[in-house]
């Protein structure tokens, strides 16, 4: 199946920026969309940002559209959430999600649209 892995949280102050990074275990990592979602103590998981197979396509939320880009390395099995002008309000546990092709990206924004999760990692926010 699919295993990925998150790497790049950690401790920064409002302003500052982050590169996260999900790099995924799979023979073809072109057969799958993919998204970043996060979730802050005792909140629901919540979409962040999703990208089509090819890259070309994106969706973001709007509390961070703007701030963070998504992107994706097919060569490296690879994808990528730059977040700029972080603010206290991202603070949260980020989770890489993969999904098999089929539904839109502009439309993959729920939990249970993906059927592969990291384990996370913590972004930390500092006013």
């Amino acid at each position: 199946q699919v295993q990925l892995g998150e790497s790049g949280g950690g401790l920064v102050q409002a302003g500052d920026s982050l590169r996260l990074s999900c790099e995924a275990s799979v023979r073809t990592f072109s057969n799958y969309a993919m998204a970043w979602f996060r979730q802050a103590p005792g909140e629901e998981r919540e979409f962040v940002a999703g990208v089509s197979w090819s890259g070309g396509i994106t969706r973001y939320a709007d509390s961070v559209k703007g701030r963070f880009t998504i992107s994706r390395d097919n060569a490296k099995n690879t994808v990528y959430l730059q977040m700029n002008s972080l603010e206290p309000e991202d603070t949260a546990v980020y989770y890489c999600a993969a999904r098999p092709l089929g539904l839109a990206t502009t439309q993959a924004v729920r939990v249970g649209d993906y059927a592969y999760w990291g384990q996370g990692t913590q972004v930390t926010v500092s006013s």
